[in-house]
């Protein structure tokens, strides 16, 4: 009886740095079980990838040009249910590697992770299984066997707001906290988010609730030294 011949994982990477996919890109087609279909620099350019190259697996950053990624995925597996998705992102995990599985991706990994993280967690995805850093995975299941509720430690060092905190904003909040972060105003958060200018603010108002700020001001200034903390990470990102 011949011998079944390994299948071949089609991928695509979407990433507004084209270094990045590139890199990881070149690492997906250096691989004997997996043919790199495509790239995309936008979340428009992936969904038509999408439909044309129809692949088994997209690897998806979430911060694109314009969209949020989180609602890209949502979108690609509604279009294409079997499509696996793994996101690759600067953003810590403790914040949104849960918001990725909810949002339907089957990986979390983050960019200071070396490339054969992110073709472990390819595979991993193209069989069915979760795939997140072991920090992910326990905190995860820490909130599970705690009910919901969690304990973290302070982001950005000066205790004004904590991981916790974080996680009680909903997945629209947290977008505007991390656009807000990369100094983009209301306007173009809405055009961005494809929301109204007043549901920007409405979101920015809430989570300045949430996270326990007085003012704007201070939100704002928490959101930027948060977003620099995490880039400094995804700047030492290096491929293999």
């Amino acid at each position: 009886m011949p011998l079944e011949t390994p299948r071949t994982l089609s991928v695509i990477v979407v990433d507004d740095h084209p270094a990045v996919r590139d890199a990881v890109g070149h690492a997906v087609g250096g691989q004997s079980d997996m043919a790199l279909v495509g790239g995309a620099g936008s979340a428009a350019e992936a969904f038509e990838l999408a439909r044309s190259a129809r692949p088994d697996v997209a690897v998806v950053d979430i911060s694109l040009g314009d969209a949020h990624g989180l609602d890209l995925v949502q979108t690609l597996r509604a279009e294409r249910p079997g499509l696996a998705v793994v996101v690759f992102s600067m953003y810590d995990e403790a914040v949104y590697a849960e918001r990725a599985l909810r949002a339907g991706a089957m990986a979390y990994v983050r960019k200071t992770e070396p490339t054969s993280a992110v073709l472990d967690a390819v595979r991993s995805a193209a069989a069915g299984d979760i795939y997140l850093a072991r920090r992910a995975a326990s905190r995860i299941l820490a909130r599970v066997a705690l009910g919901g509720s969690s304990s973290s430690s302070a982001v950005g060092g000066d205790g004004a707001a904590s991981s916790a905190q974080l996680d009680e904003l909903t997945d629209r909040e947290m977008a505007v906290f991390q656009l807000l972060g990369q100094g983009r105003g209301p306007d173009d958060i809405a055009d961005h988010l494809n929301l109204s200018r007043k549901t920007v603010e409405t979101y920015r108002r809430r989570a300045k609730e949430k996270l326990g700020f007085e003012s704007v001001t201070e939100l704002l200034q928490f959101a930027i030294r948060w977003t620099y903390a995490q880039a400094g990470g995804a700047g030492r990102y290096s491929p293999e």
